[in-house]
């Protein structure tokens, strides 16, 4: 059985403001902060989320979490940013619904990973395929590109995003993906050029110099030091948690996915390093003959690298920054610019040479997601900067608050009429809310509004300054309500010192701002000259031209161009009415302190937001008709076991059953109203009540279900104890018969046994012999010798009868123990033993060394050859398996010394080597040896005598000494006698012997003396034909 749930279970808090009772804007602070204190981020206001910055990773995000939200209705699980994303999805989906997801709130509150988390959770539950994939992908690698572009660190928020973004994202008819257009909303460029206190340029201007390679550097001209660039601020350029370097990877990775070519990227990259390189040009006054001043480059070599990576010609670009032409009708009037003046011209050429990259970005990667099928459905994501109220307040802050109130209208507006059309469509019609605010006709108010009056002071002829600008405001809304300023008409201002003389101030929703007038006409002419712009057009660089149109000579246009707040006016405008036509989805997201810390909740600062949010008028107007509706299914599924009538289950419609439920409650008539497919619950109390039945009937259904578990638990465990006490009862009784049984049985054997006993013993009473023959053999029995072969000890014989059968046991005995001990040899051992035989008899009793080698076992290989690296060519020189491989002394005949050599064995050969270099001496064919011929005493002499005639003869016999001699005679002898083709070689053991020398005969003769030189064997020449060893006598 499924298990169903809901909001309303293991609720902390309540999730639902319009459930929260009473209402207040205290218990409103103080739900949003027990929430905050469990790490329940999101709240509900109706169908609105609103989402606290936790400033911390939180555990929520998992692919679990993704198909726990995927296809559940928005109450039935707690709050969550997945519930409204999964809710606008399959109304899009299945309803055909355009669908929008407005995002807002203050700068810093986490607008932008909202819009961040919704493109994923849609992107992680739409369709799968290669293609599909591929938009997916690309329009999430949207966000980082246009994020390092973009954003930037302001005193609130480590990834402000400085410019308005809204997706539209389009979708097939299956609900896939099929690509998008990105609209952008007022780059911040004025950041650019000058950044406050606290805070950083754009963030793409650290991750070049922070990711970028050497090479990549050396191309653009450029060093990894920041404090080489002027436009750069240094007391905030690094922040904790962001890593520019890999966030630059990041970039050039996601560039490449939605498809920059690597050109395209290159000249991007050149294009933001000039924007550096302008900031490091420097003026110079310099006065002229006539007495007017102009301005100079100090330093050409950064104006020099600049032209060099956009191919501007030096000279055009520097007479652009000391001159400006000004056409009017068939005149041009070229005049000098003062050093105020050049900079000027300096930051609006970077500024506007950053927004319209900005801008053209934006355009490519529109190229790349565009959608080049049908259109069918289309869901929208507005990120645009939330409400800021800054120390210094100027023009940019002026229209973005412009835009907040815009989206504040609009929210109330499309609110209140969602509202209004449920009530008429389920309920019945109710009156129409005022839905205007009354501040926004001050903004743009066609003849009286503050950007209509802006415009008119950009445009009107004379000297215009921010003054001037400032005087026309105090003398046409000096009465407004919303307006306050010292300088005005309005006395109430005149003494109040926090309003400075240069400054405005305005009652905005979210609260008063204080506006700091310098600078406001010309960021609102938002001017750049056009000997600038002409130079810029003249570039050679594959982008500049694209930027820069209107410095094309043949396209003159002597009109002077919308100003910024013209066009930012147009633009809000066409994006509002684009919202209107589609289904709004709200987010409302609020940061809980300014210290951008987690697990601090500053209830002022919280309690403001919700103020400007108009958090508390949406609860209240959500509670004005209902504060709670719920469909008629779920509601039942609910609620039903409060009836008798309703539970288990209902048989007839959901509405009959939900009547019957209430009826049965006795739950007044005007607490709740019935819709066509949903019940209104006009009160929390009646919701609460509900709640409070359902949790102790809930409970009453447990004590009931645990009260017939236990009685089926105790039940089966009687059954079972019983079943189990017959088993053992049956096994007990077979054991008990089968013990009796065994008892009877053993007492019969043992009188048989003894009944048989009597009867033997009464028959062989009259056979002795055989009595005594089987006392015998009892006896050998239990004094049988051991079962080693060496073993010569047996029992005596007890009867002179048995003398034969005595002696021929002994010798079966002996045989089948030699058998026995021989069967637990394995081949190896076998083979050593018969070596070990071979040289017993070879030499036993014949060689006084033979008994000192008996327990020596016989190793062969006793230097490794095949496996030391030294011995590797001598190894690749033997063609055969080494039988034996040792080192062995070489005697002289000259002088009887010895002379190292390693020896050699083969199946087929003997071989003599050097043991330095393992230079092959001497191969003797085994066919060759005649025979071996040794001494009698302990020394290890030997000679090799080779058969006459041989070709191994040609040098003489040999005659070598070695530790090892035993062994070395015993394998001779043993692969000689093994080899089909040749004699057996002949041993000869004697202490005197000749050896052929080549053509000389010598005798070796072998005599005891005196140990000598540690007792060792000596060799002496004591003439032509002898050679006289000297054996140590042994003691």
């Amino acid at each position: 059985m499924e298990v169903k749930t809901s909001l309303l279970d293991n609720m902390i808090g309540v999730g639902d403001m319009v459930l929260l009772e009473p209402l207040s804007e205290e218990s409103f602070i103080e739900n949003l902060r027990n929430r905050f204190d469990h790490n329940e981020i999101y709240t509900y206001i109706g169908s609105v989320v609103i989402s606290m910055n936790p400033y911390r990773s939180l555990p929520i995000y998992t692919p679990d979490k993704v198909e726990e939200y995927r296809n559940r209705n928005f109450y039935e699980l707690s709050p969550h940013i997945y519930a409204l994303a999964d809710e606008a999805y399959r109304s899009l989906r299945d309803q055909d619904k355009d669908q929008c997801i407005l995002i807002t709130g203050e700068s810093g509150a986490g607008k932008t990973e909202a819009s961040k988390l919704v493109m994923s959770y849609v992107a992680a539950v739409c369709g799968k395929g290669q293609e599909v994939n591929k938009v997916k992908e690309q329009l999430l690698q949207s966000n980082p590109v246009l994020e390092a572009f973009g954003n930037a660190k302001t005193v609130r928020n480590d990834n402000s995003s400085r410019f308005g973004k809204y997706m539209d994202i389009e979708f097939d008819f299956k609900g896939d993906p099929l690509g998008g257009v990105i609209s952008n909303y007022l780059l911040e460029k004025s950041r650019v050029v000058k950044q406050p206190r606290g805070e950083r340029n754009f963030h793409v201007f650290y991750q070049l110099l922070s990711g970028a390679s050497d090479d990549t550097l050396k191309k653009l001209k450029l060093e990894r030091d920041f404090s080489k660039y002027n436009y750069l601020s240094l007391d905030s350029a690094a922040v904790n948690g962001l890593d520019d370097a890999a966030n630059f990877r990041t970039v050039r990775n996601a560039m490449q996915i939605v498809g920059f070519m690597e050109d395209e990227v290159q000249s991007v990259l050149e294009l933001v390093a000039a924007v550096l390189k302008l900031g490091n040009i420097e003026f110079k006054p310099e006065s002229r003959c006539n007495g007017s001043d102009e301005s100079r480059i100090k330093d050409k070599n950064d104006l020099k690298e600049m032209c060099e990576l956009l191919g501007i010609e030096q000279t055009v670009l520097e007479r652009a920054f000391s001159y400006r032409t000004v056409e009017a009708k068939m005149e041009k009037v070229s005049t000098t610019l003062n050093v105020a003046q050049a900079y000027y011209a300096r930051d609006a050429l970077a500024k506007n040479l950053y927004s319209r990259l900005f801008s053209w970005l934006v355009t490519r990667i529109n190229e790349s997601i565009k959608v080049t099928k049908t259109r069918h459905k289309v869901m929208g994501v507005l990120d645009i900067y939330g409400f800021e109220i800054f120390e210094d307040n100027s023009f940019e802050q002026f229209i973005i608050n412009y835009c907040n109130e815009k989206l504040q209208q609009i929210f109330i507006e499309l609110t209140l009429r969602e509202e209004q059309e449920e009530y008429v469509r389920e309920v019945r019609h109710i009156e129409h809310f005022d839905t205007m605010i009354g501040n926004l006709f001050f903004y743009v108010q066609h003849q009286n509004g503050i950007l209509a009056m802006l415009d008119e002071e950009c445009l009107r002829p004379g000297t215009v300054t921010d003054e001037t600008f400032l005087d026309k405001l105090n003398t046409i809304c000096a009465e407004h309500q919303h307006f306050e300023s010292r300088l005005s008409k309005n006395s109430k201002f005149l003494t109040d010192h926090s309003l400075p003389h240069n400054c405005f101030r305005i009652q905005h929703y979210a609260g008063k701002v204080l506006y700091r007038v310098e600078g406001f006409v010309d960021k609102n002419n938002d001017l750049l000259y056009r000997d600038l712009s002409q130079a810029m057009y003249k570039a050679t660089h594959s982008l500049i031209k694209q930027l820069f149109p209107e410095g094309n000579p043949a396209k003159v246009n002597l009109k002077r161009p919308p100003t910024a707040g013209f066009q930012f006016k147009a633009s809000v405008g066409t994006l509002m009415r684009n919202l209107q036509t589609k289904n709004p989805n709200y987010i409302r997201c609020i940061k809980p302190n300014d210290k951008k810390a987690s697990h601090i909740f500053t209830e002022s600062l919280v309690g403001h937001q919700a103020r400007y949010l108009g958090l508390m008028e949406n609860v209240r107007v959500r509670r004005a008709g209902y504060a709670f509706r719920q469909a008629y299914e779920p509601c039942l599924e609910r609620y039903k076991m409060l009836c008798k009538r309703t539970w288990p289950h209902w048989r007839g419609p959901a509405r009959e059953g939900v009547e019957v439920l209430m009826a049965d409650l006795q739950v007044p008539t005007e607490e709740f109203s019935y819709g066509r497919s949903k019940i209104f619950i006009r009160n929390p109390r009646t919701l609460f009540f509900l709640e409070e039945r359902r949790r102790q009937c809930l409970q009453d259904l447990a004590t009931l279900i645990q009260k017939i578990y236990r009685g089926w638990k105790c039940r089966s465990q009687f059954l079972l104890l019983k079943k189990s006490q017959i088993v053992v009862a049956a096994w007990y009784r077979r054991y008990a018969q089968k013990k009796k049984y065994q008892q009877i049985k053993s007492a019969t054997t043992v009188v048989q046994s003894y009944t048989r006993g009597w009867q033997v013993c009464t028959f062989l009473s009259h056979l002795c012999p055989f009595v005594q023959m089987q006392k015998y053999f009892l006896g050998l029995k239990s004094t049988m010798p051991s079962m080693s072969p060496i073993d010569k000890n047996w029992p005596a014989r007890p009867y002179l009868f048995l003398d034969g059968v005595h002696t021929e046991l002994r010798r079966i005995f002996h045989l089948w123990r030699c058998k026995k001990y021989r069967s637990q040899f394995t081949e190896e051992k076998k083979a050593v033993y018969e070596e070990k035989l071979e040289a017993s008899k070879i030499f036993k009793d014949k060689k006084a060394l033979y008994p000192s080698s008996v327990n020596q076992p016989f190793k062969g290989d006793y230097l490794e050859i095949t496996k030391n690296p030294k011995y590797q060519k001598l190894n690749s020189a033997v063609d055969e398996k080494v039988l034996l491989a040792d080192v062995v002394n070489k005697i002289n005949r000259a002088n009887g010394k010895g002379t190292a050599r390693i020896f050699l064995l083969t199946k087929k050969s003997v071989v003599l080597a050097d043991q330095k270099t393992g230079q092959v001496k001497a191969s003797v064919p085994l066919p060759d040896l005649a025979s071996v011929s040794v001494s009698t005493q302990s020394d290890g002499f030997f000679a090799l005598r080779l058969k006459e005639g041989s070709a191994s003869a040609t040098k003489g016999d040999f005659l070598l000494s070695s530790e090892h001699l035993i062994e070395i005679i015993t394998k001779l002898h043993r692969t000689g006698a093994t080899a089909a083709d040749q004699e057996q070689l002949n041993i000869d053991i004697s202490d005197e012997f000749l050896v052929q020398f080549k053509q000389d005969k010598v005798c070796v003769k072998f005599i005891q003396g005196a140990p000598k030189n540690g007792n060792s064997v000596s060799c002496k020449r004591k003439n032509n034909r002898l050679l006289e060893v000297s054996v140590p006598t042994t003691a």
